[in-house]
């Protein structure tokens, strides 16, 4: 019974307003002097009126509304209702022959919205500030909105929508003066980011949410720097860009990470050149289940392909990413593959099933230890590999293949970077045995993807250290993988063959202040809480990573933050009988001889 309880309440208390409405608009339209001929017209156009507003108020659904999570949408559910009402009423006086002054239905629609429209809107704040005693601010965090815009402003509605049990909104900061002291959703803008710790001791706040997707990184650092000694819990938004279905919702916030400090500015994509090349075609991705690749698979998702193929040799990443996938993606886009890329009569059965247009190629072993242990690993995988997925891929009429290297294939101390570094040259050297556009994407570190120094200093703060950085000096280029895989989509639409595009990455950090910035943002002091230890470069490690060789120039292009290395062409001839003389080595000193061989500028002793 109490479910019908209010909207009974309101459909009597919307009649009494409509008939009071009525005789106002009279009152009005006269001046206070009414003639008793307009009183009887009106008492007979009663029922016309009641029948034609409360009927499109029953269509609008106006009783059935929640009024406590009230938006836009209810206030152009009222609006619409009392239009098409005032439009039937005045066809109806028409149709059975009644009249009334025409001004009559202009201000009768005028005071019947306004009084639905604010009577609705009175028991939404009503219902939002004073309802349920379980709503109690004893289970609720003072929360600190960081960013009165559009992501604030939605992050706040959702948390009034859906999470009022367990955060409160105290107000908005914001940097821009002309929005201070007004309200937005209800909640008062208080002042700028230098007035926060002031706000969060006078309001108790526990929480503050950074609700900035599209500003530069820097600014985030100067809030971190305000908010860190005052003891409460940061959440923030990620940038647009890392939002597959750009929605930003609660769900989206995570604690200040590393990552968030060092993200650059958010990347302009030209979607239309992307689409071009994938948009309704069949794109491959090898290693889908690793870092790079399996974030290129959710921009690629973006754009729309007719399929895509999921390829990896480990089934647990590709299961894992297929299932995340699958969420989103349109039914049978997603196809995923087990396939060992050293496997070339596997590889042709793929290419032949599925004919892709589109390859990028990101599977490779990357863990320099690892391959400085192994090379021959480093040479099946990432050389024979890359090869026979290249010359598969251009026997079988793909458009473009778009390979995934790195910059430690520029002048290579390790095992890893030589055979990235030959793996370029036997891309580039297809370009003239087919007639497949090969492009490949040259980079450096990415945010915390696999083999990333970032979660490894993650699990040692979390052990209570020590963090252990090689070289005091060491630095490393950065960027997210967000902005890694969109700039690699965005030069595969640009390349036309045979380029190596170097992707802007910005200026190096020292990985000695990135292990103290995740100390700091992990609530402890580095070398006072946490110990900080130099255990000596690894071998395969430089103190500095290059994107050039001193051979190579570059040539911009028409994208800011892409560049093209300026390459020669490479012997098809003399690298294939160079990369057969890995077949008759027998011993690891056998191996790297070659690679030397093959990459003069490889030195394998540069800190061994």
């Amino acid at each position: 019974m109490r479910s019908y309880l209010l909207p009974s309440i309101l459909f009597i208390t919307d009649i009494v307003t409509i008939v009071i409405v009525a005789f106002i608009s009279l009152f009005i339209r006269f001046d206070g002097h009414i003639e008793p001929q307009y009183i009887s017209q009106m008492v007979d156009a009663l029922p016309l009126l009641l029948i034609s507003y409360m009927l499109m108020f029953l269509i609008m659904h106006l009783y059935t509304r929640i009024w406590r999570y009230a938006g836009m949408r209810e206030v152009l559910a009222v609006f619409v209702a009392t239009t098409i009402g005032t439009a039937l009423f005045y066809s109806s006086m028409f149709v059975f022959g009644k009249s009334l002054p025409r001004s009559i239905y202009f201000i009768t629609w005028f005071l019947t919205t306004g009084a639905v429209g604010m009577g609705r809107m009175l028991l939404h704040y009503v219902a939002l500030h004073y309802s349920s005693g379980d709503d109690g601010e004893s289970g609720q965090v003072n929360t600190l909105i960081i960013g009165a815009g559009d992501a604030g402003a939605t992050i706040a509605r959702e948390i009034e929508r859906y999470h009022k049990r367990s955060r409160r909104v105290i107000g908005f900061v914001d940097d821009d003066m002309f929005k201070h002291n007004r309200l937005m959703n209800g909640f008062r803008i208080l002042g700028n980011r230098e007035d926060i710790p002031a706000l969060v001791a006078k309001y108790k706040v526990e929480e503050i949410i950074i609700a900035m997707p599209s500003v530069k990184r820097d600014i985030i650092q100067e809030i971190m720097e305000i908010c860190a000694p005052l003891k409460c819990k940061i959440n923030i938004l990620p940038g647009m860009y890392q939002l597959l279905d750009d929605e930003v919702l609660v769900s989206h916030l995570h604690p200040v990470s590393i990552e968030d400090l060092l993200e650059r500015d958010e990347i302009q994509l030209d979607t239309s050149k992307v689409e071009t090349y994938l948009k309704d075609k069949v794109v491959l991705v090898t290693g889908a289940g690793g870092s790079i690749g399996s974030e290129i698979c959710r921009q690629v998702l973006r754009v729309k392909p007719k399929k895509l193929l999921l390829l990896g040799h480990g089934e647990n990443s590709i299961y894992l990413i297929h299932q995340e996938l699958s969420n989103i993606a349109p039914q049978d886009t997603l196809v995923p593959i087990i396939a060992d890329i050293r496997d070339k009569n596997q590889l042709e059965q793929i290419f032949k099933n599925y004919n892709p247009d589109v390859v990028f190629h990101a599977a490779a072993h990357k863990h320099v230890p690892l391959m400085e242990i192994q090379p021959i690993a480093a040479v099946l995988n990432n050389i024979y590999g890359t090869r026979n997925v290249a010359d598969v891929a251009g026997a079988h009429g793909v458009d473009r293949f778009v390979m995934i290297s790195t910059d430690k294939a520029v002048n290579p101390t390790s095992v890893m970077g030589a055979t990235k570094r030959v793996a370029e040259k036997v891309v580039l050297g297809m370009n003239h045995t087919y007639d497949t556009k090969f492009i490949t994407v040259r980079f450096g570190n990415v945010l915390g993807s696999r083999g990333s120094v970032i979660p490894l200093f993650r699990k040692q703060i979390e052990a209570g250290g020590p963090v252990t950085v090689t070289d005091p000096e060491m630095t490393r280029y950065f960027m997210t993988i967000p902005e890694a895989s969109q700039l690699v989509l965005q030069a595969g639409a640009m390349g036309n063959g045979g380029e190596v595009f170097l992707l802007d990455m910005g200026e190096p950090v020292k990985i000695v202040d990135l292990a103290k910035n995740m100390i700091r943002l992990s609530g402890f002091e580095p070398n006072k809480d946490i110990r900080i230890e130099f255990t000596g470069l690894r071998p395969g490690e430089k103190l500095y990573e290059e994107l050039l060789t001193a051979e190579e120039g570059t040539n911009t292009t028409t994208h800011k933050k892409i560049f093209e290395a300026a390459l020669e062409d490479v012997d098809r001839e003399w690298l294939s009988r160079e990369i057969e003389r890995f077949d008759t080595c027998k011993t690891d000193i056998d191996v790297i001889n070659v690679l030397q061989d093959i990459i003069p500028t490889y030195d394998p002793n540069h800190n061994v």
